[in-house]
């Protein structure tokens, strides 16, 4: 092979380019073992779609590509081109020399960003196979989000993906890699692992298990710009948990974690930053996640069992019914997360009053989501003809119909902790726990809220108690529809409805008990709302268009 033949094959296959990009990242970087270094950069050339992909600055980070290419700052030259002699005479041409390299800082993870090219999109599941489905489980740190991750996964026999294992295995695993000290010395301080960094072990883990059914991702992401680039690189989640805890709360676990396991990213100074970031970071990742209609948060200052079975009813219906949406935004509540009467330690990083105003702020808005939805209740008596009404308000206003009965009955045929305590209950005799009833109520407005324009409650609440819970976990109500309708009404047409459609209870006896029952109970909740000026009451005892036109009319003044 002659010179010509060389120079054009080298020229062809751009190996100059080559050179030159991983020439520049020796230098940039002086890596401790290079051929390890080079190695990582070839890995990335087959990643980026071959040689031709590279150019000078490709293995150098996104703030330092205002350095000079080696060749003096003419950039489209080849590299060879300064090597190479052109003849025997020529000389060989010196390198510009390079600014000096300042030390990296560990206080912020922008100097270890890794440039995108690096990171090339790909598939990171197979298109031809059905993607599994992906959880994502996010909270404050000492949130539990390991502990329910696992029972998560256990449960539903998906894959388990611990991102900040990952990175701790990465780091015992390369202790002599320069790069991968200063990400510990990051982690250690409190600090967010460099973004693409991340990005790039949990892709390297997730095509580990291209067959898993679904995957569970425990602590990621944990900022709009993670999971951004989540999206972006990987794949939209089907769910996002969220676990709320008041900092104080965070606090405390986290100190007990330290004193029993040691774990280095668990020392006091580092502990303050993780809460700092975490707070200044929570409501804007919450909010995102709201917006698409992916996010369901939870109370996580509670047993963790009693956790675990309202999460595992929000992936049985979120997840794993084909007739409920894939999710709804959830209300966070300012105090699982804000300590509104804390005090911090002077040296702590919680001082900064206009981000905590801008916190407030961000939830406050939040809260207006649900302000703006109309939600009603009605109550009526057996055979009041609640449910022909609740057919036609439904398909005239566009609103959502909650039945307490039917969610109760849907729990019991879910296999969720939270459906064997209430069949233990039932099976007692005993009546379901209003508390349990107040918070199916607010899943369901939560899972629903984003697609639909108010809620119409139907046979809820049947106590004050219930009606002041609800109040207090969810909102007032807009109106309550109160069926009007005397008892022997009631019964003669329950009676009417016996003959073409038998029912076990639709005897005389048993009609009498449940709307004398009816009265007895509803009488306070009708009471209490009529003090507050909420109370429509309509008369029952018409056609069922003239009731209808009465409701449009109550109805369409809040609307």
């Amino acid at each position: 092979m002659n010179t010509n033949d060389a120079k054009e094959y080298l020229a062809r296959r751009e190996i100059p380019q080559l050179f030159e990009g991983l020439v520049n990242g020796l230098m940039y970087y002086r890596p401790d073992d290079p051929v390890e270094y080079l190695e990582i950069c070839l890995q990335k050339v087959r990643e980026l779609g071959g040689s031709e992909k590279v150019r000078w600055d490709t293995f150098l980070c996104q703030e330092k590509r205002g350095l000079p290419p080696l060749n003096g700052g003419q950039a489209r030259r080849s590299f060879f081109r300064n090597v190479l002699p052109d003849s025997a005479n020529y000389p060989y041409r010196r390198y510009d020399r390079l600014p000096p390299i300042h030390q990296f800082s560990i206080e912020s993870d922008t100097d270890m960003t890794e440039t995108a090219e690096l990171i090339e999109e790909y598939e990171v599941f197979d298109p031809a196979l059905s993607r599994p489905k992906i959880i994502l489980v996010i909270g404050g740190p000492g949130s539990g989000k390991g502990t329910q991750s696992l029972k998560i996964a256990e449960r539903y026999g998906f894959e388990y993906i611990s991102v900040g294992e990952l990175l701790r295995r990465k780091i015992h695993n390369t202790s002599s890699n320069r790069k991968w000290s200063l990400i510990a010395k990051i982690i250690t301080t409190g600090e967010l692992a460099p973004q693409e960094t991340t990005i790039t072990e949990m892709k390297q883990r997730l095509m580990q298990i291209p067959d898993a059914e679904g995957i569970v991702i425990d602590g990621f992401p944990r900022d709009v710009a993670q999971a951004l680039s989540f999206e972006d690189q990987i794949c939209t989640p089907d769910l996002v948990v969220f676990l709320a805890c008041a900092n104080h709360r965070l606090k405390e676990r986290l100190q007990n974690r330290a004193e029993q396991h040691g774990r280095p990213d668990d020392n006091l100074k580092a502990i303050q930053r993780r809460l700092m970031n975490f707070k200044q970071n929570a409501v804007l990742l919450v909010k995102y996640f709201q917006e698409k209609g992916l996010i369901v948060t939870f109370d996580a200052d509670r047993d963790e069992e009693e956790i675990f079975y309202d999460i595992s009813m929000a992936v049985d219906n979120k997840l794993l019914s084909v007739k409920e949406p894939v999710a709804g935004p959830s209300e966070l509540d300012l105090s699982l997360i804000l300590d509104s009467g804390d005090t911090v330690d002077a040296e702590s990083d919680f001082e900064d009053e206009a981000s905590d105003q801008s916190y407030v702020s961000e939830v406050e808005n939040m809260k207006e989501t649900l302000k703006k939805l109309q939600i009603m209740f009605l109550l009526g008596g057996p055979g009041s003809g609640k449910a022909t009404l609740c057919e036609k308000m439904v398909h005239k206003y566009g609103i959502t119909h909650l039945s307490t009965g039917d969610l109760i009955r849907k729990e019991l045929a879910s296999f969720t902790e939270r459906s064997k305590h209430l069949k233990d209950i039932m099976g007692r005799g005993e009546q379901v726990p209003e508390g349990t009833i107040v918070q199916l109520l607010k899943e369901a407005i939560t899972t629903n809220q984003v697609c639909t324009k108010g809620f119409l409650i139907d046979g809820f609440p049947l106590n004050v108690k219930q009606a002041e819970e609800f109040e207090c976990k969810v909102r007032e109500p807009s109106l309550l529809l109160s069926m009007d309708c005397s008892a022997e009404t009631m019964a003669s047409r329950l009676l009417e409805r016996s003959k073409t459609s038998p029912c076990i209870d639709d005897n005389i006896e048993t009609i009498k008990q449940r709307i004398a029952t009816y009265f007895q109970v509803t009488g306070p909740v009708i009471t209490y709302y009529e003090s507050k000026a909420l109370l429509c009451k309509i008369n029952a005892e018409r056609t069922p268009e003239d009731i209808f036109s009465q409701v449009c009319a109550s109805v369409e003044s809040i609307f």
